[in-house]
């Protein structure tokens, strides 16, 4: 027969044990959750050129392929122009965004200013100026009229 206070004893050891190993279970759980990088945004920029843009005839062409296509005559070649190269501001630059993730583009030097955007990897960009304190660059999205501001620091300059 086991006395009260081994009973105590052995029920007591069993209960912090119980709870050490649901407390260890649950930090394990999130700190693996948050050791994990989160997955990259899709910008509105990216999902449109990465989806087929479907037009109405859509619908029709299964239709018609059963049908016997008809030659068309060939389109001369047209001579391709070169596109020109934008004219910068006094003092700006061409660079491209290195940090992986891409960068935030944000209506004002500042972290809690409000997004406006994103720019995606190895994009390339116009840098207009810099902040007072160099903490963050005006830039200009390559063949956009968009501006905005970006953390400094993650982007390089393009010759």
């Amino acid at each position: 027969m086991i006395s009260g206070i081994t009973k105590f004893l052995i029920g007591f050891t069993l209960g912090i044990a119980i709870l050490l190993a649901g407390g260890g279970a649950v930090a394990y759980y999130f700190v693996t959750k948050l050791s994990v990088n989160p997955a990259k945004p899709i910008f509105a920029e990216e999902q449109q050129a990465k989806s087929p843009v479907k037009s109405p005839d859509s619908a029709k062409k299964p239709a018609q392929s059963a049908q016997k296509p008809k030659p068309s005559p060939s389109p001369s070649p047209t001579p391709s122009e070169s596109p020109e190269p934008e004219e910068l501001p006094p003092g700006a630059y061409e660079a491209r965004v290195t940090w992986p993730e891409g960068l935030s583009l944000r209506d004002s030097p500042s972290l809690n200013a409000n997004r406006i955007g994103g720019i995606a990897y190895n994009k390339e960009i116009i840098i207009l100026k810099e902040s007072d304190d160099q903490k963050w660059q005006r830039v200009r999205l390559s063949g956009s009229e968009q501006e905005g501001w970006v953390k400094a620091g993650n982007v390089e300059r393009v010759e």
